[in-house]
Parts: structure tokens; sequence; C-alpha cells
């Protein structure tokens, strides 16, 4: 028998409470108001350690240290709410995908590649040949300058070079123009014939010490001559300034030197090297080396031509975002004013009676200070109108100039206004600061 029901049964006198209350209280060990005391509100949070089972229960801001969601089986898995209070499981993504959202819940995407007319990332200069300021087919020469910033070498007999559209949404990235490098009908020569664009070293620089990948378009015509139809490309360093890379670089190291296999449909080529650490000027070359006799149609088309700092080839863009801006950018090398004949080239004054002097106002700041040629047949006007027989000096800077010039039986009054003008359709001036 236990106290509380010996002292129960000894005497119901002693007090009101029953046996059975007495023995609600057995066991006890210490006062029972303190343990009462002492016993933590319901509102005190609860520690839960190992596996716990918790159903139709109400968690008030829990705290969980390392939980395992049996949902949650894949390093990188998310779980997300689905609105009616249920956890979802999105399984982890792949390398380089990024969340999206796809029908109002979270999903994993490619991640976009971005625009591909990145200005900048291009340095080739006209790489789609839209810039043709001298005009849009250009015999050959020691030299020449064809497309804007691109020179071809050869003898004159040899062929042109010239823009042509590309007519391929399919095989290209909707470039509009490329350059025709041909060979003329019938001509016999064998001498290669070379295309090249020479960069100056102020934008060679930034290439050093770095990896680059050289990439473009080509494909051939029916009758292209080399052997295997290939064409050469190469990518040249060196360690001099502002040299053309056709002439020869100082310190020259081909850095690529690459031959690519024509068929008639355009394809992409690319190659990446590294270039030197001492790299000062950097420039691409082209070498088509003809055999035989030309047919029709012996020729290759170049396009999209992109020089960046990567180990890679990426989406083809040109070197400025808008052709107004990529003009920009070429007349810093070159400067053609054509006009249709009576347009006026430039204003100036009569400062003896047989020489007028002329303002003029470059579109952008050029290289270094030019060079002046002009057409022939350009005519002085103002109370005379006569033919320009000579330069009689130039005083011309980077972004302006005074031109001083001699013009045939002039007897104008001295310090009267005067215009150079264009007397004929094909009349020009240019000024070149190219290297």
């Amino acid at each position: 028998m236990t106290k509380a029901r010996d002292l129960a049964n000894a005497s119901t006198a002693l007090s009101a409470v029953s046996a059975t209350e007495l023995g609600y209280v057995d066991g006890v060990t210490s006062a029972i108001q303190t343990q009462i005391d002492t016993k933590a509100p319901s509102s005190t949070a609860v520690t839960l350690t190992g596996t716990q089972t918790l159903t139709n229960k109400t968690l008030t801001s829990p705290a969980l240290t390392t939980p395992t969601i049996s949902t949650a089986t894949t390093n990188g898995d998310i779980l997300y709410g689905t609105g009616s209070g249920a956890l979802a499981r999105l399984g982890i993504g792949t390398t380089g995908q990024v969340l999206n959202v796809a029908s109002g819940v979270p999903a994993w995407a490619t991640a976009s590649s971005g625009s591909s007319n990145v200005a900048g990332k291009n340095g080739v200069l006209n790489s789609d040949f839209s810039v043709w300021q001298r005009g849009t087919s250009v015999a050959f020469g020691s030299y020449t300058y064809t497309a804007d910033r691109w020179q071809a070498y050869n003898l004159p007999s040899v062929g042109t070079a010239s823009r042509q559209v590309t007519g391929d949404t399919t095989n290209l990235p909707n470039i509009q123009y490329c350059a025709r490098i041909q060979r003329t009908a019938a001509n016999s020569s064998t001498n290669a014939i070379q295309f090249s664009q020479s960069f100056e070293t102020i934008n060679s620089i930034k290439y050093a010490g770095k990896t680059v990948t050289l990439s473009f378009y080509a494909r051939k015509g029916a009758n292209y001559s080399p052997t295997s139809n290939i064409l050469n490309y190469t990518l040249y360093t060196g360690t001099g300034t502002d040299e053309r890379v056709l002439a020869g670089y100082t310190g020259s190291t081909a850095v690529i030197n690459q031959n690519a296999t024509l068929t008639t449909t355009w394809q992409r080529f690319s190659y990446s090297a590294a270039v030197g650490a001492t790299a000062t000027e950097i420039g691409a070359a082209f070498n088509f080396n003809p055999i035989g006799t030309a047919g029709a149609n012996d020729y290759y088309e170049i396009t999209g031509v992109q020089l960046e700092i990567d180990s890679s080839a990426s989406n083809y863009s040109p070197n400025q975002a808008t052709y107004a801006s990529e003009l920009a950018a070429c007349q810093r090398y070159y400067w053609r004013s054509a006009q249709p004949s009576d347009r006026t080239f430039a204003a100036g004054f009569w400062w003896l009676s047989t020489a007028p002097q002329f303002h003029l106002q470059y579109p952008v700041e050029m290289r270094t200070a030019p060079t002046l040629a002009y057409s022939g047949t350009a005519g002085v006007q103002g109370n005379q109108n006569k033919a320009i027989t000579s330069t009689d000096g130039t005083w011309l800077g980077k972004m302006s100039g005074l031109v001083s010039l001699g013009a045939s039986s002039a007897t104008a009054t001295a310090g009267y206004g005067s215009l150079w003008v264009s007397n004929g359709a094909n009349d020009y001036i240019e000024l070149s600061a190219e290297l």
C-alpha cells in the first residue's frame, strides 16, 4: 500500500480528499507548486531532434537547422510553393542555364547570347564591306585601297575588288554586302592576289599577350582556280608603329597561317592563337594563289571578318553599331567628297586675283594630317569661273585645313568670295591619312 492510500484509509475525518485524489500525488519527490512554476509555457520554443512526424501542426517562425526534405534528392534542387500550401521540386539545371518563369512557375532556360551587334568587340573596320568611298569596283594595284580600310596588291590588269550583294540569309547572319576578289577573265598571271587590313598601333596594343580568334565567311566562284580551292588566311603581328601588313611589319610574326577550302556555299572559318606580349601592330591578310588562265568566275567572296579577344569565334558583329558610325570610323583614315556637276565642295575667297583659298572642315578627326587630291575638272566660281590648274599651298591639320589653288586665266578681285565647285559628274576632293 502506498502512503497516500494509507492516510486516506486511516481516517476519512482527516480530510475531504478522496483516496483517488491523494493517489495523484503518489511518487512526488519535490514541491508540486515549484514544479508547476518551472514548467515551460506552451508558447515557448520547443527543440525537436531526430526524426519527427508532425501532423496538423502549425509552426510559427520555425528555425530549421540543416533539415532533410525527402523531395530534394539532388544537390542543387530547388523547392518552390505551388500556391496550395504544398512544395514542388525543381531539379537542378545544366551548366549555363538561368532561372526563368514559364506559365507562372520557375523553370530553367538557356541563357540568351545577347545582341550579336556588340560595338567594339570586333577590331576589323568595314568588316561587312558596306563602305566603299572610292567606288564599288576598284582595280588592283600596289597597295591599293579598295573597300575602305582594305588594301589589294597585284597589277591593275590582273583583277578588281568589288562590292556585291550576298543575297543569302540562310548561311549568313543577315550581312548585306561582301567583297568579291576577282581575277580578270583570260588573265594568265599567277602571282598571288593579296587582300588585307592593317590596324594602326593604337588599336593593336590591346591584343598583346591575349588569345585572339580570327573568323570570316567566304565562298568561291565557279571558276575559282587555286589548287584544292584553297584560300590562305594569315594574321600577322609586328613590333613597329603604324606599318602596312602587306609591306612587311618590323619583327613580323605569323601567329595564324591557315588554309580554308572554299565551296560555292558560304562557310564560316575561324582559328585562334596567342599574340605575343610585345606586339604593337596587327593585320589580317588573305592570299588568292591562282593557276592557269582565268575563267569568267575566277573569284572568291568574303564578308563578316572578325578579330576578337577570345579563344573561339562568337556571333559576328561589325566594329560599329550603325552604318553612320562605321563610315565615320573609316573617315578617320580617308574622306572623299564626290559631287554631281555644279555642286559646292568648299567656300573661300580670292586672296590674289589668280589664287583662291578655301577652308575645308573634315567630318571627323583624321588619324594624322592628311594629303589632298582632287579631280582635274573642279572649277572655281565667284566673279570668275575658271578651271583649277595647280595647288599652290595646303595647310592641313587633323580636323580642318586651308587650301590655296591656282586658276586658269583668272583675273578676279582680291578679297571677293569664291566657291570650289564640281564641273563634271565625277569630280571629287579627297583627303587620305591611311597607313
